[in-house]
């Protein structure tokens, strides 16, 4: 996930600051407010290999929690579960090699 997190920030690093401040300045309303926002983040990062290999290896993960966020608008820190099972799927996939990126 730290790997993800890296090549996320490196190349849409201007997406995710837009996207975290339109969600911190919208608590309640952040799905709909930032909509636009979080897709151009995954715009972004939609392109990079190590990133469609963990959305390919853990879609159930991410899908439960996107799922969890659009259930709960009002209360997005209830998905905290949701969160640590696709940090933990996220954190099991083998991205040595892929992209380019340095062995860890």
């Amino acid at each position: 996930m730290q790997a993800a997190m890296d090549i996320t920030t490196k190349y849409c690093h201007k997406e995710m600051e837009a996207y975290g401040s339109c969600v911190a300045s919208n608590p309640s309303t952040w799905q709909q407010k930032c909509h636009e926002l979080k897709m151009k983040v995954a715009q972004c990062t939609s392109s990079h290999p190590v990133i469609q290999k963990i959305r390919q290896e853990c879609s159930k993960e991410f899908v439960n929690f996107e799922r969890c966020l659009r259930e709960n608008q009002d209360e997005p820190t209830s998905c905290s579960p949701h969160v640590a099972r696709f940090v933990a799927c996220a954190e099991t996939v083998d991205i040595t090699g892929v992209g380019n990126t340095p062995q860890r």
